[in-house]
Parts: C-alpha cells; structure tokens; sequence
C-alpha cells in the first residue's frame, strides 16, 4: 500500500517483455515509476501500492489481454487508450517509456483519453475462434494459388470452374508433372486437406458459441450472409450497444469518408480504413454475393453516377446499417417489410 492515501492514477508502457509502471496523485504528482518483467503477479503487486479501485490505464497494443486480465483481478478501474489518439507521443523530441507511460496517466486524469473498448474474456474467445478461421482460410487460399503456379509453370491449363472440386481435384491429379513439380503438387493437396479439415473444425467451434444468439439469428435473414459472415460481425463488433447510432458503427468499421475542415476549407475523401478489416470485408464481400432490392437499387444508381468503386462502399455501409438494427434489437424490422411487399 502508498503511503499517499488519495485516488491514484496509473500509466502502464506495456511492451511484449517488460513494462513501466507511473503512479499518480489527482493533481499529476509523480509517485513512482518501476519497470517490471511482465508477469500478472509481479503486475498485481505494483497495483496495490496504488491503493483502492486506482484507475490505470494503458495503450491497445500487442498481448494486451493478460495485463487487462491481471488488473481487473486486483481491482483496478482499467481504461485502454487508442493508438491512434496517442499517436503524437512518437512527434516529441525526448521520447522514452516514462514519459509514455506518464504522459497516459495525464490524459487519464484528466478526462481526454480517447479510450478503446475493453472486450470482456467471452468476446475475446469468439474473436480468436473467428479470426483463426480466417487465417486458415488465407493459408489455404495462399497454397491453391502455389499449385496454380506450379501448372502455370508447365503450361498445363484444366478448364474446370473450381480447381480444387471434386472434377478439379480428379483432373489435376490425372495430369502429368515432372518429378519435383509432382511432388510440390501433391504436397500442397495434402496441405489444402489438412487445412480443409482444420477449417470445418473451428466453423463448428464457432457455430456451437453462436447458437442461440439473437442477433446472429437475425443478420443471418440478410441477403449474402451466411454463417462465416454472421459470425465475423457478431465476434468483431462485440457489444454492438456501445454504438449510440448506426453511423458510429459504420464510423468505427472504417466505411465512412474522411472529413477535413479548416475555416472555409472543407475537403472530403476517400474512407478512413480504420477499424477491424475483417468487418470491412464482411460488408463489402455480403453485397458483392447479393443484396437486399433496396440496397441493390441504390447500388446501382450510385454506380451509375460515380462508379462501381464508390457504389460498393456505400452498399456495404447500408448493409451495416442494418446489421446493427440486427445485432441491436434481434430483428431487422426493414428487412422484414421488404418481404411483406415482395408479391407471395
């Protein structure tokens, strides 16, 4: 326990080995300032030198799950900074973990720090299940393209719609390479097995955390979303009520145009591009299979007047417009009146 008595603040430079720990009076007194090998013990003991519910924060950066873990269990109020909303500490001429981690217990204490959702464990789980998933599938999609290579090498062309299909997958495996180039081929079929059967294992993971949810029942009703994309949304958005509208979610996903003002100055451009990627592919690779007759329409009026490009990006954020209704109320009353009119 401080002998300082009063509420404290804390500023943690969380690094992949070791961190710097800043303690802080209200007024923004320096009490310490430690480095510590990271370890959730030797983290929590520096915490209760802190006194009682001390408000810590510390940057969304790499491993963050285990410290956030650590200084719940020895109950701190903890608060993640943005990396983006800190990114000026890189501009200044003396740059130093103390001065990081100080310079975050300043803006905690007092009240601008762009702060970044913590995720509770559950959320977390369902992420890591999801985003595994898709890096199977990148893996996957990395390996077929080898074997393309490998037949494009040898000027073999097998006109199939899907190479790795069963009518594909027969052709290719009937078709005569030369021994190293055989040998890669097959080699790389048996990886795209594995990671095949890798893949349905966490699809079912991922199907057995989703069943019964609300809001993954209803966004499944959208047209061009299937299991694969529900869960992409549900796992990235997590608490989809920390949204107060639908514009803050397509905000924070990245699919809104960059703003900038300056006296009579006002210049919009391209989307930011911030936020989970993998919510911006969902939304753009869901309209892009099919649309509901209102989106598809103003697609293609979009796309008429300012290009394809353009006309995507604004049907995706309507799509996300209506996965936030989805996630938010479990029904998409739109999309319901949609069906209502269609002739039966």
């Amino acid at each position: 326990m401080s002998e300082y008595d009063g509420h404290q603040y804390v500023g943690i430079d969380l690094h992949r080995r070791r961190s710097v720990i800043v303690r802080q009076t209200a007024d923004g007194m320096q009490l310490s300032a430690v480095r510590i090998l990271n370890d959730p013990v030797a983290l929590g003991l520096q915490i209760e030198k802190a006194g009682i519910r001390p408000d810590v924060v510390l940057e969304a950066t790499y491993g963050w799950y285990w410290a956030v873990d650590a200084l719940q269990a020895a109950g701190a109020e903890v608060h993640m900074a943005h990396p983006l909303g800190v990114k000026g500490f890189a501009y200044r001429r003396v740059k130093n973990d103390i001065r990081d981690a100080s310079d975050l217990a300043d803006l905690l204490r007092m009240g601008r720090l762009p702060e970044s959702w913590i995720a509770p464990p559950e959320v977390r789980e369902l992420r890591e299940l999801v985003r595994y998933r898709a890096k199977l599938v990148a893996l996957r999609s990395g390996l077929k393209a080898q074997v393309h290579a490998v037949l494009a090498k040898a000027g073999i062309l097998i006109a199939v719609s899907d190479l790795f299909g069963v009518e594909g997958r027969s052709r290719l495996e009937q078709t005569p390479l030369s021994g190293p180039y055989a040998q890669r081929v097959t080699s790389l079929l048996h990886l795209v097995d594995i990671l095949d059967a890798e893949e349905a294992v966490f699809n079912q993971r991922i199907a057995d955390r989703l069943r019964g949810h609300p809001g993954c029942g209803a966004i499944r009703w959208l047209p061009g979303i299937g299991p694969v994309l529900a869960a992409v949304f549900v796992a990235e958005i997590g608490d989809v009520h920390r949204f107060t509208a639908a514009e803050k979610l397509c905000s924070w996903a990245g699919l809104t145009p960059r703003h900038y003002e300056s006296d009579t100055l006002v210049r919009r451009g391209h989307v930011t591009k911030q936020g989970s990627k993998l919510v911006r592919w969902a939304a753009v690779e869901a309209i892009q299979r099919k649309a509901t007759p209102k989106i598809a329409e103003d697609r293609d009026r979009i796309e008429a007047r300012r290009g394809k490009n353009i006309a995507k990006i604004a049907a995706a954020r309507k799509l996300l417009t209506l996965v936030y209704y989805g996630l938010r109320d479990g029904h998409i009353r739109a999309l319901a009146r949609s069906l209502a009119e269609q002739p039966g």
